[in-house]
């Protein structure tokens, strides 16, 4: 059995993976409606891969044989100024996911639950390419994003990208 904080992190874990693949949804909306279908592509994997991870822990709290709660999912609130903005709310909110991350791994650490620690280090590497996908994307924005021809070619770019299931066995 899990020790009750750990438990109840893993459980809110789930809603907020949630959220983020909701809040990537919204972003690739918006990002449709100005006519980037490549960075609507790009937010639409990444909802994918959220969606993932929230059943991915999940799973580890069923295979633990403890109970899953849901969350209602809240709908995100952001409103876009313009096209950078939705790429500085993605980065914002992936640390934002770290830092929960972190706070889990904390909990998991102060009991010796060494099973959820391990679980965990996958996220932990994760969220660290999810930082830097997504200022990578921010650099980018500011470099390119002001000129029609170079904000096409990273449309373009970023059009290319495709789902992958995440390779984490439980």
């Amino acid at each position: 059995m899990l020790q009750e904080k750990v438990k109840q992190l893993l459980n809110e874990q789930i809603n907020k993976e949630f959220y983020s693949a909701y809040l990537y949804l919204d972003i690739a909306n918006y990002y449709t409606e100005q006519g980037l279908h490549g960075f609507a592509n790009w937010y639409t994997v990444q909802a994918q891969e959220e969606r993932d991870h929230a059943l991915l822990f999940m799973k580890y709290l069923q295979n633990n044989d403890e109970k899953v709660t849901f969350e209602a999912v809240a709908k995100p609130d952001k409103v876009f100024a313009d096209l950078k903005a939705p790429l500085s709310v993605g980065l914002e909110h992936e640390r934002y996911v770290t830092s929960l991350i972190h706070t889990i791994y904390d909990a998991a650490y102060s009991v010796k639950d060494f099973r959820t620690m391990q679980f965990l280090d996958w996220f932990v590497k994760e969220q660290g390419e999810e930082e830097t996908n997504a200022d990578d994307l921010v650099k980018k924005m500011e470099l390119f994003g002001s000129d029609a021809k170079s904000l096409y070619m990273l449309d373009q770019e970023l059009a290319g990208r495709v789902y992958a299931a995440p390779s984490l066995v439980l």
